[in-house]
């Protein structure tokens, strides 16, 4: 028996013997691949199982694969995962197409936003009756503004001080009315966090600027600096009424003088110094006139003297003319047609 299957062995062709090698060490392959994929699930399973029952058990909806895929994607899952949970939880972002999905969670984190801050943003936003949905919370966040503090800000409005002493070295407003008096006023300014315009809106820094040019406009058309003083109320109602929070990223709730005090007299001291200028200009205009006069009176003296050169070289030619006229007989003839 052992003869025969010997004989059959060799009677089986090469080739054959190769194709059956190949197949064998196709399947080895495929086995192995087979096993370390199933390895790699069991381990992929095994780090991600905690964190999917807990999305499961939180009605999150994160898939098993869409976990594994985090991970190949260098997505922190755990993040995502706490951030759909939390959302599921508050009742917000609930639709499946255009609510807080995975995808647009994986793909926030993976522009670079904070995901933990949006969802507190969001849910803060919804308890505070305030309409934000997760695209506006993203885009706000991704252009570099604190999305949750600008919802804090519309609920709680915020005070800024007018000037600011962090940004400015002056602590007042500086301002002269019609009548020449100084008053540096102090305001505090309450604005609350306009979303809509929160992206592409100007800052702080402009809505300081705007008021302390309204303040210092109010105050310079008062005929009087005690009709301010009297009612330092209009200057406020005269700065709100120009909508200096047009496209600004805050909306201004009320604007009030903390402080005003009485500065200088800077419309006495500019008489003053005007009339002092006028002085010293007349005084120059004088002392002008009175060197001109000098100097005419030297040019007079100066043709005085040329004058009276002129007669003396005029008489010291009279005795060259007589001398002359006696040589050439002229004054002998004329004597004597006198005496006859």
């Amino acid at each position: 028996m052992a003869l025969a299957q010997s004989q059959l062995v060799t009677h089986i062709p090469f080739p054959a013997l190769l194709a059956l090698e190949d197949q064998e060490l196709f399947l080895l392959a495929g086995g192995l691949v087979l096993l370390v994929l199933m390895a790699g699930l069991l381990i992929a399973v095994g780090v991600y199982f905690k964190l999917w029952l807990q999305a499961y058990m939180s009605n999150a909806r994160v898939s098993m694969l869409s976990l594994i895929g985090m991970g190949l994607r260098q997505v922190n899952a755990r993040t995502i995962v706490n951030g759909k949970i939390m959302a599921m939880q508050a009742g917000v972002g609930t639709d499946p197409q255009t609510g807080i999905t995975t995808k647009r969670l994986e793909a926030h984190f993976l522009a670079g936003g904070d995901v933990p801050r949006v969802i507190h943003a969001i849910v803060a936003a919804q308890r505070a009756d305030i309409d934000l949905d997760f695209d506006r919370a993203a885009a706000i966040d991704l252009a570099g503004r604190d999305v949750l503090d600008a919802v804090r800000t519309s609920v709680y409005p915020k005070v800024i001080d007018c000037p600011d002493p962090e940004k400015s070295s002056k602590t007042t407003l500086s301002a002269v009315a019609k009548n020449g008096v100084e008053l540096r006023i102090r305001a505090r300014v309450t604005v609350r966090t306009n979303l809509s315009q929160l992206i592409g809106g100007a800052t702080e820094e402009t809505i300081i600027a705007r008021v302390g040019e309204g303040i210092i406009t109010s105050i310079g058309s008062a005929a009087d600096h005690l009709a301010v003083m009297e009612n330092p109320d209009r200057i406020s109602k005269a700065v709100l009424e120009r909508g200096l929070d047009a496209h600004t990223a805050f909306e201004i709730v009320s604007i009030d003088i903390a402080d005003i005090d009485i500065g200088e007299n800077i419309g006495a001291r500019l008489q003053a110094d005007q009339a002092e200028a006028d002085t010293r200009k007349a005084q120059a205009l004088a002392e002008q006139r009175r060197a001109n006069a000098i100097a005419r009176e030297q040019e007079m003296k100066a043709h005085v003297a040329a004058n009276r050169a002129q007669v003396l070289l005029a008489q010291a030619e009279v005795p060259k003319a007589m001398a002359q006229a006696f040589r050439a007989g002229h004054l002998t003839s004329a004597v004597e047609n006198g005496a006859r």
